[in-house]
């Protein structure tokens, strides 16, 4: 019978249980009889030679290294875990290269305000020419500002002993509020900075030049101060706000990983630096009583051209109007999208007020359409696509209306659409102008423009087909070349057709 093992739970009670052989044996077994001793500590290895002799560790730091040794006075002892270490003592860092000559610890430390961290491979390889030609543009502004200050200040009466300092003080007061005004106003211009950012930066810095121009005119007509520093300062503000705005993105450009804020603030540096430097140089030069147009004509042109340089320098991944036109134009002549640096490269960067559009997105009927018989004969064309593409030969352009269940691939492929019947239209002009003759007279003119009228209709048809085979073919080939497009950068206007047939 297998023995009674008694087990007592937590009280007088004595509870009797009956465990069979196998299980007897191994509790017994693993009972001890006496009190087992502390195993013993397993031996540990001697300490490494380098570490007796007082080498800690090695340490790099933009590719210099530092060696960490034990200093002073050396005792031995028995640290955490019964390991000999040395007490006493200090830790020493020995460089493992010579001391940098002092041109070069200038160097470096001129660096680290200039250039962001991981230089050159924090950034893309175009920083650099943006950043050469952005100072310079400083420069010749910090320049160009000693000289429209010095015309200011003299203009209001600080020279003369009859202006009184409330009328200056007044007068200078109104030309700063009128300034905060225009910027305030620009603000509304929301998207625009975004997809046009490069246009409206060369567009500011024109603007801002003709600010220190009309700043500069108040020293031929002082009497005309207050409307001429308003006018001038109301100018300069739209220019500020509008470089402000498109900084940021310009500056993500350029950055690679995140470190847009470091990519900015040695940016700026760079820019108050050329801007100090060239204060300092128009301080000289204006002790010498120069010319005012002359200094004037001068900095200008280095300003501009240093603003056009800086501003075609900039490599954008993103298809807006302008490149979206360069990307279409080259699939359609040679069948390939051009590269990021190629496609920025052959983008447009002024555009005048007056300047002709040929292509409108998102527009509305009537400006599209000035006759119902055009609208009916390419209706059908359309039947299977949320948007209608036409040509106005009156105006001259083609027109993308978009339909009210247009989503943004359709908003892209209406664009795309567009630019291919331009081709087919232009290329129909080009033709017809060989055949031109010297004098037309009016009923010339009114047959031309009826058959200019019927031919646009087997355009708009033969595109359809264009478009249904390459649309396709063009995305792949934008998106292998780096392009992200975006409906948004395109700007589309906002009318949208509800119903193109009545119910």
């Amino acid at each position: 019978m297998a023995p009674a093992v008694g087990i007592k739970r937590g009280g007088p009670a004595t509870q009797t249980i009956t465990l069979p052989p196998p299980v007897r044996d191994v509790m017994i077994s693993t009972i001890p009889t006496q009190p087992a001793e502390a195993p013993a500590a397993p031996e540990r290895a001697a300490a490494p030679a380098a570490a007796m002799e007082g080498f800690l560790c090695l340490e790099e730091i933009d590719g210099r290294r530092w060696s960490y040794v034990v200093d002073g006075a050396v005792g031995k002892g028995r640290g955490r875990g019964g390991a000999a270490v040395s007490t006493g003592a200090s830790v020493r860092a020995v460089p493992m290269q010579s001391p940098l000559p002092p041109a070069e610890e200038i160097m470096a430390f001129m660096r680290s305000y200039v250039v962001p961290e991981g230089f050159p491979d924090s950034v893309t390889p175009s920083y650099v020419p943006y950043m050469t030609w952005r100072a310079l543009k400083h420069f010749f502004g910090g320049a160009m500002g000693v000289f429209t200050t010095r015309t200011l200040l003299s203009s209001v009466g600080v020279s003369q002993s009859k202006a009184t300092p409330g009328a200056i003080a007044i007068n200078w007061i109104l030309k700063d509020g009128a300034g905060r005004v225009g910027k305030m106003l620009f603000a509304r211009q929301g998207k625009k900075f975004d997809y046009d950012l490069k246009q409206l930066r060369f567009s500011s810095d024109l603007l801002l030049e003709i600010g220190a121009g009309i700043e500069l005119t108040t020293a031929a007509f002082p009497q005309f101060f207050l409307p001429m520093a308003c006018v001038a300062n109301v100018v300069k503000n739209v220019a500020a706000v509008t470089s402000t705005s498109t900084r940021t993105p310009i500056y993500k450009a350029y950055a690679r990983g995140e470190n847009i804020g470091d990519v900015t603030a040695k940016g700026e540096s760079v820019a108050n630096i050329a801007d100090l430097l060239g204060t300092g140089l128009s301080i000289f030069i204006t002790k010498r009583n120069p010319s005012l147009v002359t200094s004037f004509a001068f900095l200008s042109c280095g300003y501009l051209l240093s603003s056009y340089r800086e501003v075609r320098s900039v490599v954008l991944n993103t298809l807006n109007r302008a490149r979206f036109t360069v990307a279409v134009d080259s699939f359609i002549k040679t069948g390939y999208v051009p590269s990021l640096k190629d496609g920025n490269s052959q983008e447009t960067v002024f555009n005048p007020p007056w300047r002709h559009e040929p292509v409108a997105i998102g527009s509305r009927f009537g400006e599209a359409f000035q006759e119902p018989a055009s609208f009916v004969a390419i209706r059908p064309l359309f039947e299977d696509e949320r948007y209608m593409v036409t040509y106005n030969p009156a105006k001259d352009k083609v027109y993308a209306l978009l339909k009210d269940q247009a989503k943004s691939d359709d908003i892209l492929k209406a664009a795309f659409h567009a630019h291919v019947l331009l081709h087919f239209i232009n290329a129909s002009h080009a033709r017809k102008l060989k055949q031109k003759q010297a004098n037309f007279s009016r009923s010339d003119n009114y047959e031309s423009l009826y058959s200019r009228n019927i031919d646009f209709l087997a355009h708009i048809a033969e595109s359809c087909k264009i478009v249904s085979s390459s649309y396709g073919t063009f995305k792949k080939k934008a998106r292998e070349q780096g392009w992200i497009m975006s409906e948004s950068l395109l700007n589309p206007g906002k009318a949208r057709l509800c119903q193109t047939r009545p119910q």
